[in-house]
């Protein structure tokens, strides 16, 4: 049997995961469970204001293989596929697949189809005509560190990375939020104060909100070691762009090395970015985190 799910799946937080789930589920241990998603996102296309991606289109192919899925199809975003009615659409997507889907598993408010026509219904009354099955999962709702509850979306998701709030991200998603970036030579203005730092290029993706973060950094050879997460414009300093910057503790890696991957999560958000008026005391304050790093993931570590 042949199930599918579509989405962009943006970050595939926990929402996206009780998809792959119910597909796992409906299809047992020999269906074949294929994740379709779009690339470049719709909205980008359409010339409609986009948000920055929650991770890039590799991880999320990693992401949702981890997650359950057999296959990773991505289908190339163009206006031509945009204009497509909504059993078009299925043409199209059958072609893409080499085979007729056996099921379809989505959320209530799913949409396809040219100017998002189609839904759950049109899906069902397709379904009946093409002999295909539908599955629909009703939306997941995970209770935030105040107790408020909140939809597993990607949206959610990004507006608590936003505002710093990592721990509540983190609940959308099961598990920390990643920051994965290629090493990139900085000004090299760390090391001087004895807080050497590797800095990153996210590739597009969101830059969280402002702040100092207790962290772990996860290293090309699988080592997990504690990390101080850095976001902001470096304002005890000339103010420069947004950046992340990673101290990794215990670590005397190269540093001079760029190019290679690294991996941060954020656990906690320990501070925001502040101005210090000399040198001096901003040092201080970067024991006091660095303290507070080892403090908040020390039990997080295998190393």
């Amino acid at each position: 049997m042949l199930g599918l799910t579509i989405g962009n799946f943006d970050g595939v937080h926990l929402g996206h995961r009780r998809l792959l789930d119910a597909g796992r589920s409906v299809l047992g241990d020999t269906g074949r469970l294929v994740a379709v998603t779009f690339d470049p996102p719709p909205a980008v296309v359409l010339g409609q204001p986009a948000d920055s991606p929650l991770v890039t289109l590799d991880r999320r192919h990693d992401l949702l293989r981890q997650a359950g899925a057999d296959e990773v199809l991505v289908l190339p975003t163009d206006l031509q596929l945009l204009s497509l009615e909504p059993e078009a659409f299925l043409d199209h997507l059958e072609g893409a697949l080499g085979a007729p889907p056996d099921w379809f598993i989505e959320g209530p408010d799913f949409r396809f189809g040219r100017r998002r026509s189609g839904t759950v219904e049109t899906l069902r009354t397709l379904g009946r005509r093409r002999g295909f099955e539908v599955r629909v999962e009703e939306e997941l709702s995970i209770s935030l560190g105040d107790g408020q509850l909140m939809p597993a979306r990607s949206s959610g998701v990004r507006r608590r990375l936003q505002l710093g709030r990592v721990e509540d991200a983190s609940r959308l998603l099961g598990g920390p939020h990643v920051l994965r970036g290629r090493v990139v030579q900085g000004e090299q203005r760390g090391r001087t104060i004895g807080v050497p730092t590797t800095n990153l290029d996210l590739d597009g993706t969101l830059l969280p909100g402002d702040g100092v973060y207790a962290g772990v950094a996860v290293l090309p050879d699988g080592s997990r070691r504690a990390a101080a997460v850095s976001i902001g414009t470096k304002s005890t300093f000339e103010e420069t762009p947004r950046v992340a910057e990673v101290h990794v503790l215990d670590w005397d890696g190269e540093l001079d090395d760029y190019g290679w991957m690294l991996d941060a999560e954020l656990h906690r958000r320990l501070r925001g970015q502040y101005r210090y008026d000399d040198l001096s005391s901003l040092q201080a304050q970067i024991g006091l985190d660095l303290a507070a790093v080892r403090e908040a993931v020390g039990s997080e570590l295998d190393v």
